[in-house]
């Protein structure tokens, strides 16, 4: 049986330079699948097309909180057709964020809009929070967001938000963070959560892990993540990859091998 690859859930492609390198790189260090979420509507076209290009990646197109100003209720069509394309995965990334974009009466409102939308496609949700968590996990709530789970990405909070999140079908998305030094809080959330809703993304070319911080984050860095996530754990880096790709298959309920559609 060929050893598993590690999956990405969660890596702007369309926003990286050198694309083909890029994961070339990445391929060599036993990364195979790549979750590329979209951010506004006026760019799902060419992060759809970069994902086509792709081998191995897959899309999750929707509205990020930043943009969530653009959003328009004559685009909910055409994100439903982007939807039912082959190799979208989910609806992302979606969700509240106090720190940027609009009010957050706005954001709640296209939240909202996305959760039903992801229902109604039968597709689960990559999550954005930031400062908010509290009114978030309501909001998943009252509009049933456990019908179709998903990822809480980029994410660094307590065990009782991340049981929390779980117990709505919610895998943890482990990035970054979990590399640095004094992300003891994360840490420990990582060692105590079941195995199975772990996985891991890099966010790249944002939020690099260590000792990387404060430059364009990478594909191949994925690794880093994964070993940390094997020390936490306890795990060799094959049962990281082996676990945390089973974890993100199962969630996003992507095709046993490959991911070019087939």
């Amino acid at each position: 049986m060929a050893a598993a690859m590690l999956i990405d859930t969660h890596i702007h492609l369309d926003y990286l330079e050198n694309v083909p390198e890029a994961l070339a790189a990445a391929r060599t260090c036993g990364i195979g699948g790549w979750v590329v979420p979209g951010v506004e509507p006026a760019r799902w076209p060419q992060m759809l097309a970069t994902v086509v290009a792709t081998p191995g990646a897959w899309a999750a197109p929707g509205v990020h909180p930043q943009a969530a100003a653009n959003w328009r209720p004559e685009l909910a069509g055409e994100l439903r057709q982007w939807a039912a394309a082959p190799r979208t995965v989910a609806i992302g990334e979606v969700g509240l964020d106090r720190q940027t974009g609009p009010d957050l009466v706005i954001q709640e409102e296209v939240f909202r809009q996305m959760i039903r939308l992801a229902r109604d496609t039968g597709k689960p949700l990559l999550l954005h929070c930031r400062g908010v968590i509290g009114r978030l996990l309501e909001v998943l709530r009252s509009e049933r967001a456990a019908q179709v789970g998903g990822i809480a990405h980029a994410f660094s909070g307590s065990l009782d938000t991340a049981r929390q999140l779980i117990d709505l079908g919610f895998a943890l998305g482990i990035g970054g963070v979990a590399t640095f030094p004094d992300a003891r809080r994360l840490h420990e959330v990582v060692r105590s959560v079941p195995a199975e809703w772990l996985v891991l993304e890099t966010d790249a070319p944002d939020l690099p892990p260590h000792p990387h911080r404060g430059e364009a984050n990478q594909p191949e860095w994925l690794t880093l993540v994964a070993a940390r996530v094997a020390a936490l754990r306890g795990w060799t880096a094959a049962e990281t990859a082996r676990i945390t790709s089973a974890n993100a298959r199962r969630v996003l309920q992507l095709p046993a091998r490959g991911g070019n559609g087939s």
